[in-house]
């Protein structure tokens, strides 16, 4: 009797040990997560305070007297923060507002403003309008802040957050939210800068590249990309040029990183994915080789070429786990047909 019953003791504990793990990279990739947050975001503190769970990152645009101004929005299970990008040496956002989730209600409001994949965030301490890139990307804000609110209901640890007094000095309103009619054009102007000419080595954080790319990034996304890394030798070919050139490939963190060779400890470019649909070339294209699957991100568009098709395979599959994240997935499709896009959340 003892015989037969060890097998399964011996299972559960081993089962109760993963369980354990798992539980404990969560909480480590949460508090990593928060740590980058922190240094990224000016005018907050005491962001990695024990309980807080950070949500999604991503681009809204805010609805204000001048009309819709883009904004970067930081979902996390107490609280909701929206912050401008600066031009500064760091290349840092600065926190404008903060609304608790305790009492707020999300609803739509398309037909009222008028204005596409529109909702209004109703808070204790003011209401605010925010515009999203596309339906999929407002489907995935509103379901997080609703599901939010409601773990926040049941939460009775409200977290203590300290915002900037220089922030709270710009307006009379309560330090859980500030009026953005009084940022600076500075704010303004800098959403229009492009990403390719971002030098910093801030900028492939996902942060960045979700201000940049208009889309947005929760922490199931991160969980999944460190699940789904790649690394090998592809073929390298730009829109207009003729030759392809073999690279080390690493993908990792929703980008691509490009080595010459395998021993080489720094890259020698890299390209966030995020955005980004994956599909095969069609006709226009003019690619005559095997195995090539084609990136494209509006005007942007690179080609690489696998070994094999069981590489090909593997490398489509974990770029399209980057793309879907974007809420657009590109269906494998046979050489010569047309893209299909689907809208999706991830796997």
């Amino acid at each position: 009797m003892y015989l037969i019953s060890l097998p399964t003791e011996a299972l559960k504990e081993v089962a109760d040990i993963a369980a354990q793990l798992q539980s404990s990279l969560i909480r480590l990739e949460n508090f990593q997560k928060l740590t980058e947050l922190q240094r990224d975001l000016i005018g907050i503190e005491n962001l990695t305070a024990p309980g807080r769970e950070f949500i999604r990152e991503g681009c809204l645009y805010k609805l204000t007297k001048k009309g819709l101004q883009q904004r970067m929005f930081f979902l996390f299970s107490d609280m909701l923060l929206y912050t401008s990008k600066g031009v500064t040496a760091t290349n840092q956002f600065k926190v404008h507002g903060q609304l608790p989730l305790h009492g707020m209600i999300i609803e739509e409001s398309e037909n009222e403003w008028s204005v596409p994949h529109c909702f209004t965030i109703y808070s204790a301490q003011r209401t605010i309008v925010v515009a999203a890139s596309s339906k999929v990307e407002m489907g995935k804000w509103i379901e997080d802040l609703n599901l939010a609110i409601e773990m926040a209901k049941k939460s009775q640890d409200k977290s203590s957050v300290f915002i900037d007094p220089v922030i709270c000095d710009r307006s009379n309103r309560s330090s859980d939210e500030v009026s953005l009619e009084q940022e600076s054009e500075d704010d303004m102007n800098s959403s229009r800068t492009s990403l390719d000419k971002q030098t910093h080595h801030r900028s492939n954080t996902t942060m960045h590249v979700c201000w940049h790319r208009n889309t947005s990034v929760s922490m199931t996304d991160h969980s999944q990309a460190v699940e789904n890394q790649l690394s090998g030798y592809l073929l390298r070919k730009f829109k207009n040029s003729n030759g392809w050139q073999k690279l080390w490939v690493v993908f990792t963190n929703f980008c691509l990183f490009f080595y010459k060779t395998h021993q080489d400890d720094f890259p020698l470019a890299s390209l966030p994915l995020l955005g980004y649909t994956v599909s095969t070339p069609d006709e226009s294209d003019s690619i005559h080789k095997e195995y090539v699957f084609k990136l494209q991100f509006k005007s942007h568009v690179y080609f690489f070429r696998a070994e094999s098709e069981y590489t090909f395979e593997r490398w489509m599959e974990v770029i399209k786990s980057a793309a879907s994240t974007a809420g657009r997935i590109t269906l494998f499709i046979p050489k010569g047909g047309a893209p299909v896009e689907i809208n999706g959340n991830g796997f």
